[in-house]
C-alpha cells in the first residue's frame, strides 16, 4: 500500500542514502587524506633512525604481582572484623 507520505518526502527516482553510510564515506575520504599527507610527509623529510612510526618494544608484565598472594581465609576474617556479612 502506498500513501502519500512516503511519496512526499521520498521522491520517486531519488536514491535515499542512510546517515551512518555518509558518515563512513566521509570518515574514508578524510583518512585517505590524512594518510596521503603523512606519508608526503614521511617522504620529504626522513627519519635519522629510519624508524618513523614504529613503536618501541614495550615489556608486559603478566599482570600478577612478585609478591605472594593473601589467602582467600585471610581476606573472609578481614571481611568478618570489618562487619562486612558473608
Amino acid at each position: 500500500m502506498v500513501d502519500g507520505f512516503n511519496r512526499k518526502y521520498k521522491p520517486a527516482g531519488a536514491k535515499s542514502v542512510p546517515q551512518h553510510e555518509i558518515d563512513a564515506r566521509l570518515v574514508r575520504e578524510k583518512t585517505e587524506r590524512l594518510r596521503a599527507l603523512r606519508l608526503a610527509q614521511a617522504a620529504t623529510n626522513p627519519s635519522p633512525a629510519g624508524s618513523a612510526g614504529k613503536p618501541t618494544s614495550v615489556k608486559k608484565t603478566s599482570g600478577k604481582s612478585a609478591a605472594k598472594p593473601r589467602p582467600l581465609s585471610d581476606w573472609l576474617d578481614a571481611q568478618e572484623k570489618a562487619g562486612r556479612r558473608n
